[in-house]
């Protein structure tokens, strides 16, 4: 069986560089979130930065999404009491 060499046409160039500086702003987002959170003393563990979307679609930019991970009730319940005293202020 040969393989194909995978060519990078200019596309999928434009496209790589274009998911990198989604991932990039993702990464940034999750870190002034995670920071955010911090100063209320909460701290969400799981935070990450995802891209579920298969590679097959390499010729096209894919959004990078920041994953909040899970948390215990307490946690969730801090966090809603945080997030309703900034909406009432």
């Amino acid at each position: 069986m040969t393989t194909t060499p995978h060519h990078r046409t200019p596309d999928t160039a434009r496209a790589t560089r274009a998911s990198r500086a989604k991932i990039k702003e993702a990464v940034t987002a999750r870190d002034a979130l995670a920071a955010a959170l911090s100063r209320a003393g909460i701290q969400l563990p799981a935070m990450d930065v995802r891209t579920p979307w298969p590679d097959e679609r390499a010729d096209e930019a894919r959004y990078a999404l920041v994953h909040l991970g899970v948390c215990s009730a307490p946690v969730a319940h801090a966090l809603a009491t945080v997030i309703a005293k900034g909406a009432a202020g």
